[in-house]
């Protein structure tokens, strides 16, 4: 009788240790549920919308004292070791925030995460990630389709909005009064 042969469930120490082999510094992982993948870098109109993006909330997140904003940092959840997501702009409040903000990655998920729509990517993909990020307490989460110039709004009460190139996004309970005319984030 043959015994199945159980795979390795890799953790966020693992994956930490991953990034700090030499050599693997230019490399992009990610970890769900214990697996370890490689990431794809972005492309030049994924990184302009980021960077954008990232600009205008870091602005907004230090003149109103509301947090931090990163950009392509890893979050993992204390309660989820096996998960560690690296959404393409995040904002966490000072009040969740570890203090020192730490070096590694960051043990809570962001309050917003940002995802930037790849041509490589899927919707039912990113949409995986929106829910990961929801049920590990987070209140929002942006799903920004540049190609299309709108962007997907989730949020922890399970509603989804779609907000056309003609809209305007708003930071809700995250960023209260934050709001950003997606016109100029893709102009």
């Amino acid at each position: 009788m043959t015994m199945p042969v159980r795979e390795r469930l890799y953790d966020v120490d693992d994956l930490w240790a991953l990034y700090c082999q030499p050599g693997n510094d230019h490399f992009r992982f990610e970890l769900i549920d214990g697996e370890i993948s490689e990431m794809s870098g972005p492309g030049g109109v994924h990184g302009r919308i980021a960077m954008r993006l990232g600009r205008y909330l870091d602005i907004f997140a230090e003149e109103n004292n509301l947090g931090i904003v990163t950009g392509e940092a890893g979050y993992y959840s204390p309660d989820d070791r096996y998960t560690t997501l690296f959404p393409d702009v995040a904002t966490i409040s000072f009040e969740r925030a570890p203090d020192p903000f730490p070096e590694w990655f960051v043990p809570a998920m962001p309050d917003l995460a940002v995802e930037v729509k790849s041509p490589g990517n899927t919707w039912p993909e990113l949409r995986d990630k929106a829910r990961r990020y929801l049920q590990r307490g987070k209140t929002l989460v942006w799903i920004v389709d540049s190609a299309r110039g709108a962007v997907e709004i989730h949020r922890t009460s399970g509603t989804v909005e779609a907000v056309s190139a003609e809209g305007s996004l708003a930071g809700g309970e995250v960023l209260p009064g934050f709001t950003l005319e997606l016109s100029r984030l893709f102009s």
